[in-house]
């Protein structure tokens, strides 16, 4: 029998039969197997560090430098002044001049601008009327950050009418196109479409081929007649079909539980989407031309669909993003999906009006293709 002083002096690893030196052995074994490993080295550091940059450089929620179009029907020297003002306020940035309404309505809904000032051509009446708001913003209300931007605009004082603006109390009447009750989900539902096609085309090819490869199965491609592009394409045949029943599956749930409007063509979206799978799965196929398991494939797609989701425009407005942080931007096939997709199911527009943004899509596929094919052998060493 143990006396109580006994059991007091034993160590509770000695009682749970752990050995200091053999965990202290596996630990250094494992250290020096991430120092091995430089990719999972470099996740420790790189993920923390891009976050960081991204959500204290690039994210604003403060947004400014909204692209904005004028029409400006009176011509008139307070006219040009309260267009000045509204430039000067940093909310918007003229970058178009039109001639009438319907014409800033076209702009709105092709996504050439966000917000347009529509000045009519009894304005200076309407100034001095002191009954009838003088001019008009009409905003793609799509975004709820970019309608609250530019309700701020709506107070905007019309030069030398400080009595007049005391008893309308608002120069511009606000205009809300697309999303009249501002909810939130119209605009979130068309953008998760990209981000669940990114998060999952992507992974799911990456982890196809390397798993291919742990497994040994690409021993027997070697005595076949089977070229590596053939290889390539047969393997995200079946994934393109997998992201179409995807969208399908947002669209039909949107609509049906959350009442998002479908009011472009169906099959625009479609096309769309079958773009942006393309491009997604031959990144996928990139990415396993570098991992060398399937856990660093999943690393280096997470690595990827951070930026995507929080510089897309998916999140936070395009525009009130720094001048850096766009250009990196353009370069994330996410970004011109978003545009497509809110573009065909939000404003009704239809591809031809659109489809600049196919462009990137095509270039992104195919020279991530093209890098992957010079990169991927059909060998084991």
């Amino acid at each position: 029998m143990i006396s109580p002083l006994r059991a007091v002096a034993i160590s509770p690893l000695r009682v749970l039969k752990i050995s200091p030196l053999r965990v202290s052995a596996i630990a250094n074994k494992e250290v020096r197997q991430l120092r091995r490993d430089r990719l999972t080295f470099g996740m420790i550091v790189g993920i923390p560090m891009l976050q960081m940059m991204l959500f204290g450089y690039a994210i604003n929620t403060d947004v400014r430098h909204l692209r904005a179009a004028v029409a400006d029907l009176a011509g008139t020297q307070r006219s040009r002044l309260l267009v000045a003002d509204a430039e000067a306020s940093q909310v918007v940035d003229v970058v178009r001049r039109v001639e009438s309404a319907e014409q800033l309505e076209a702009l709105l809904r092709a996504g050439e601008i966000h917000i347009g000032l529509f000045i009519p051509a009894d304005f200076e009446r309407r100034v001095q009327g002191a009954v009838r708001v003088p001019a008009q913003l009409l905003v793609d209300g799509s975004d709820p950050l970019v309608l609250q931007s530019a309700r701020g605009l709506a107070a905007l004082p019309v030069a030398g009418t400080p009595r007049r603006q005391a008893e309308i109390g608002d120069t511009f009447a606000v205009r809300a196109y697309y999303n009249p009750e501002r909810r939130s989900e119209v605009q979130i539902i068309p953008g998760l479409i990209g981000v669940i096609l990114t998060m999952t085309m992507v992974l799911f090819t990456a982890v196809a081929v390397v798993r291919e490869r742990e497994r040994g199965n690409l021993e027997l491609l070697i005595t076949t007649p089977v070229r590596t592009i053939e290889l390539m394409i047969g393997k995200i045949v079946p994934y393109v079909a997998i992201g179409l029943v995807q969208v399908t599956l947002v669209l039909v749930v949107g609509s049906a539980l959350f009442r998002v409007p479908i009011r472009g063509s169906l099959l625009d979206a479609y096309l769309a989407a079958l773009a942006f799978i393309i491009a997604s799965l031959s990144f996928g196929l990139l990415i396993s031309t570098f991992a060398r398991n399937q856990f660093q494939a999943a690393q280096m797609t997470i690595f990827f669909l951070l930026p995507s989701i929080l510089l897309s425009g998916f999140m936070f407005p395009f525009d009130g993003m720094p001048r850096a942080a766009q250009i990196i931007a353009e370069a994330l096939p996410l970004t011109h999906f978003v545009r497509l997709i809110r573009g065909v199911v939000l404003r009704g527009a239809s591809l031809t009006e659109i489809g600049a943004d196919f462009l990137p899509l095509a270039i992104f596929f195919a020279v991530t293709l093209s890098v992957a094919l010079l990169r991927f052998r059909k060998r084991l060493d």
